[in-house]
């Protein structure tokens, strides 16, 4: 057994989870699966990008309770509450908010990491740093490895992201390192699944979205530039195996399955039985050409092998998109 393996409580009843960015489509999932188990989860978000339906949600469950405040400018005082874990998944993360809203993404990956840090070190409460596959930028090796330090560029309009994800893992180490505080962090590659916006600007939502309704499908570039797409709940269940590891250094999480654009779109079409065309733009600046992760170090930690097929997910989500309409 790897002397990281993750050990799990034999009970989440008395535990309690603080999940920044609750709103958000990817912590809305995590905390219903901590809710699920049983323990008790504290959400905090300022909806910038969150959805008010991802928190009516999470209501339903009577363990769950929320506080709406932005991170990037402080948090309530909760030194006196019980806290066992803090998970940061607060900072937007599609493309479209790199553009509109770039020093509010920065604050909450700065200021917002270190409220959040501090109030683990304070409170004694293991914190996991949501990061991002954005670290290795456009990268030059292939898959990409969490011992690869990428190729970002600090200027380009994708920076206030990539960068503030980089100085996240940095305080995240620092704050380790010098304060002694339990840390641990995951490197999330593309993720999709019910919870998403509709507008969210990412690939399978813009392409599920346009499906539907028959529009065209917009693909950027010539589309031979490749994605690996995972299911949220199995983005979730590697968050949950790293987050309960001993193990403080990244772990990529996500899907190795590799696809080009243009052959997602095609499936898409395919799997909804759209009469969409496909259309392309031109391309972002900065926008990576391949990205695929090294699972090697989560499926040594927790034999991690993804359990949702692109197919089975775009329907499902599709399934998700419709009731919302």
């Amino acid at each position: 057994m790897n002397s990281h393996s993750p050990i799990f409580p034999e009970s989440y009843d008395q535990k309690v989870f603080l999940v920044a960015g609750a709103a958000g489509f990817v912590p809305g999932s995590v905390s219903e699966f901590y809710l699920q188990k049983g323990g008790r989860v504290i959400g905090l978000d300022n909806f910038v990008t969150g959805q008010r339906a991802n928190i009516e949600r999470l209501k339903k469950y009577p363990k769950f309770s929320f506080i709406e405040c932005d991170i990037g400018l402080g948090i309530p005082d909760l030194r006196e509450q019980k806290i066992d874990y803090i998970l940061n998944l607060a900072s937007p993360a599609s493309p479209v908010d790199f553009y509109k809203i770039p020093l509010e993404i920065m604050r909450v990956n700065s200021q917002g990491t270190t409220h959040l840090l501090s109030l683990a070190r304070e409170s004694g409460a293991r914190f996991l740093e949501a990061s991002t596959s954005e670290v290795y930028g456009d990268p030059e090796i292939h898959p990409q490895k969490e011992t690869y330090l990428g190729r970002v560029n600090s200027l380009g309009p994708r920076g206030c992201y990539d960068e503030s994800k980089r100085f996240a893992e940095a305080l995240t180490m620092s704050f380790h390192r010098h304060f002694g505080v339990e840390t641990r962090i995951v490197r999330i590659f593309n993720t999709y699944g019910p919870g998403m916006r509709a507008d969210d600007g990412r690939v399978i939502p813009n392409f599920v979205s346009q499906a539907l309704t028959g529009a065209d499908l917009t693909v950027y570039g010539d589309g031979r530039q490749t994605r690996s797409f995972c299911f949220v709940s199995d983005l979730v269940e590697g968050i949950h195996n790293v987050l309960f590891s001993g193990d403080p250094m990244p772990f990529n999480v996500g899907n190795p399955d590799e696809y080009t654009i243009m052959d997602c779109a095609r499936f898409v079409i395919e799997a909804l039985g759209s009469s969409s065309r496909i259309v392309h733009r031109e391309l972002p600046e900065d926008d990576p050409q391949r990205r695929r992760p090294d699972l090697t170090r989560l499926e040594k930690l927790c034999d991690f092998r993804p359990k949702v097929g692109l197919r089975e997910g775009i329907e499902r989500t599709a399934r998700y998109f419709k009731d919302l309409s």
